[in-house]
């Protein structure tokens, strides 16, 4: 997976580089790191590795907070101890609370408990049964979880995994610091792509979408313009097959086992990380009819799925962006 994503990201950064003969005004620096259990890719165009060493040193921070199996973050401790005062912590789940109300449910940041008896963050993988799920439900779903100020409470041994927001939030934070620096860049923190600023050529932002039956190739490719945060979430990403079916590490909240809704992936393009984060996940839970009607009901972001059949179904904001010339395009 780790080689699959690094092929990827070059080739996202292969497709950045400036148009042959422009003069950029800044160097473009790249730099790999491996933080959040994924390699992510750096660049920026700046005259010095200053706004790279400090996100550096921010995904590093990140990676421990936010990783439930670190036993060095905030996040382990909040869930071995049913709680914490933890501020930034406290500000994330509040957020993640609040899109789950607005996704009805379709994310949901509870479910460290279930992903562990499907093993995936371990990669041991099992089928848990139909009594162990419903053991599960007790102790999983956002009902459990609750924001006092800077207090977070997990009742009934629930505990929180915020897989699902946690590289938009990255993206964010990143962004942050090249604003603050004026700088701008192109990053990918695994499967999220975070634009900053203008390309110095001036032309827009190319980003290239994984093929899900061949990972060193690509579905499409699409144009951004300015500051976006482009988020892919697919079955093929993280799973394991078992007597002929694939389990995906993307849970259905409602039966805590893998999504299945007959879509291979979906890709949101939105201008927060944390947004575009957190409605991949759960759109791709929806399926794609609830999906096309939760875009429909909002206006802050633009989609992209792929079904188990081939068809590749576009927003109508993204028509004109994307290279896929067969998409099915729906439209408010």
């Amino acid at each position: 997976m780790k080689q699959m994503i690094a092929l990827l990201t070059a080739m996202i950064l292969l497709l950045t580089l400036p148009a042959c003969g422009a003069q950029p005004a800044r160097t473009a620096r790249d730099r790999e790191v491996f933080a959040m259990d994924t390699v992510m890719e750096l660049r920026v165009y700046d005259s010095s590795d200053a706004v790279l060493d400090e996100m550096d040193a921010a995904l590093a921070a990140l990676s421990r907070e936010l990783n439930a199996e670190d036993d060095n973050g905030g996040l382990y401790a909040l869930n071995r101890a049913g709680g914490g005062e933890n501020a930034a912590l406290a500000d994330l789940v509040r957020r993640a609370a609040a899109l789950s109300a607005r996704t009805g449910g379709a994310l949901d940041v509870s479910l460290h408990l279930a992903s562990l008896a499907w093993g995936f963050p371990s990669k041991r993988y099992s089928i848990p049964t139909e009594a162990d799920l419903t053991e599960l439900a007790n102790h999983c779903g956002m009902r459990l979880v609750s924001c006092a100020g800077d207090r977070i409470t997990l009742q009934n041994g629930a505990e929180l995994d915020l897989g699902a927001i946690a590289k938009g939030y990255a993206a964010d934070c990143c962004r942050a610091i090249l604003e603050r620096a004026g700088v701008s860049g192109i990053l990918s923190l695994g499967g999220n792509i975070q634009t900053v600023g203008k390309k110095p050529d001036g032309t827009d932002w190319t980003v290239a979408i994984q093929d899900p039956d061949d990972p060193g190739s690509y579905l499409l490719t699409m144009t951004v313009t300015g500051t976006k945060s482009v988020v892919t979430s697919g079955d093929y990403q993280r799973f394991f097959e078992r007597d002929g079916a694939r389990y995906c590490h993307i849970l259905d909240p409602e039966t805590l086992s893998p999504a299945r809704n007959g879509l291979r992936m979906v890709t949101i393009v939105a201008d927060e990380g944390f947004l575009a984060d957190g409605l991949s996940t759960a759109l791709f839970v929806m399926g794609l009819e609830r999906g096309i009607e939760f875009w429909r009901a909002g206006n802050d972001f633009e989609a992209i799925w792929l079904t188990e059949d081939g068809t590749v179904t576009v927003t109508e904001g993204l028509e004109d962006r994307i290279s896929y010339k067969n998409a099915e395009v729906v439209r408010r």
